[in-house]
């Protein structure tokens, strides 16, 4: 009997084949029809018959030989995200992006890589299955409102019991599977600020309402919030990343505008801070003269691990890889729509070692974003021990 390993020994250099095309030929949320029809024929070339989903997504399900005896039919789901970033690629690879301005800086090439490697394996053993696999193929998951949503509204997780995920993670090392039994990643939320003043000649600002000004004050008064409102026993992240203001050296502009994120991982705290900076907007725009617009948007929840699931991926990779190389960790504070699939079943979400020293050195959504090429065989080897695991502990 084949094992598992050795599958995913034998499929190691179409799985880097497939990553290097996906990186070399990315699009951007939404857009992923390119990409739709390679992993289409890949999965028909394994003999499934997947279907569109969600615009530019896929999904096929594999049957398993051993689940007709059973009282019902188990169904795992596994989920790899297609989409790129509105990046330049500036590696020095020979899969360097191929499309100007776009950019798989955040692993998804390699995550539909090792869900096509990962079908691979199970289709070769699905005999000896005691349940169905679900591969859901999913885009825009870097865009909101992300597309896990469209995905369950089209019946993604009809029938199924649980749901897996995984992604490639830079800053762990190769070789080690990180998870945690409860909360894992935040909830990402989103605002811009529209500061409304009076513009003028720089030489006379007493005669304008100065929106730079008035933008430079929200940028440290915001960044107090946290500290100064926020309970020290809660988690919560507020990051500006934008101020736009002016083109011209010496003319005061009309207006400014900032964008920043929230991050948190109660959804109550989450409207909390953004009423705190609602006020923060209105105090200081009321004390300036100045006008202002707050747009806060609600991105995707946070991502909660079921324990119990999240204990059987744990044992699966350590039963695979070995004690040492299984880790919990500390929650994060980035973002994932992979969240609305465990608001609907149980599942969990866990991340695979990708960074070395010597090359993959850079953080995700960095132009020289690269990963080391050997977890790509163990996020096939990890995903595939824990479909196996958690179907044989299907009720």
């Amino acid at each position: 009997m084949t094992s598992i390993d050795d599958l995913v020994r034998a499929n190691h250099d179409y799985v880097v084949g497939l990553r290097r095309h996906f990186r070399a030929h990315p699009e951007l949320s939404g857009e992923e029809h390119r990409t739709q029809a390679r992993i289409a024929a890949e999965l028909a070339a394994l003999g499934l018959s997947p279907r569109p989903i969600a615009g530019t997504g896929l999904v096929v399900d594999i049957a398993g030989g051993r689940a007709s005896g059973r009282a019902g039919r188990s169904i795992v789901a596994v989920r790899a995200d297609m989409d790129a970033l509105p990046i330049t690629d500036e590696i020095e690879r020979d899969y360097r992006s191929t499309v100007p301005g776009v950019c798989h800086a955040c692993g998804h090439d390699g995550h539909m890589a090792m869900l096509l490697g990962t079908a691979k394996s199970l289709c070769e053993i699905a005999e000896r299955l005691p349940g169905d696999v679900r591969l859901l193929f999913q885009p825009s998951e870097e865009q909101l409102p992300g597309g896990a949503r469209s995905m369950i509204d089209e019946g993604a997780l009809d029938g199924v019991s649980a749901v897996l995920g995984a992604h490639l993670w830079q800053p762990f090392p190769v070789g080690t599977i990180n998870l945690t039994p409860g909360r894992l990643m935040a909830s990402a939320l989103e605002f811009a600020i529209t500061i409304r003043g009076r513009g003028g000649h720089g030489a006379a600002p007493h005669r304008t309402v100065d929106p730079i000004l008035v933008g430079a004050q929200l940028v440290t008064g915001l960044r107090t919030i946290i500290g100064a409102q926020v309970d020290a026993h809660e988690t919560a992240v507020l990051t500006l990343g934008a101020f736009n203001a002016g083109t011209v050296f010496n003319v005061i502009p009309d207006s400014a505008e900032l964008k920043g994120t929230v991050r948190v991982f109660d959804a109550a705290l989450g409207r909390r801070i953004f009423e705190s900076i609602d006020r923060m907007c209105a105090g200081l725009c009321a004390a300036s003269g100045a006008e202002y617009q707050f747009v806060p948007t609600i991105g995707y929840p946070a991502v909660i691990n079921e324990s119990g699931i999240a204990g059987l991926v744990a044992e699966a990779a350590r039963e695979a890889f070995g004690e040492a190389a299984v880790r919990e960790v500390e929650p994060l504070m980035g973002g994932e729509d992979f969240a609305y699939y465990l608001e609907r079943v149980p599942g969990a979400f866990f991340l695979i070692g990708a960074g070395n020293a010597d090359a993959a050195v850079y953080p995700h959504h960095h132009p020289k974003f690269d990963i080391d090429e050997a977890a790509l065989d163990d996020g096939c080897r990890a995903m595939t021990h824990a479909v196996l695991k958690v179907l044989e502990r299907a009720p």
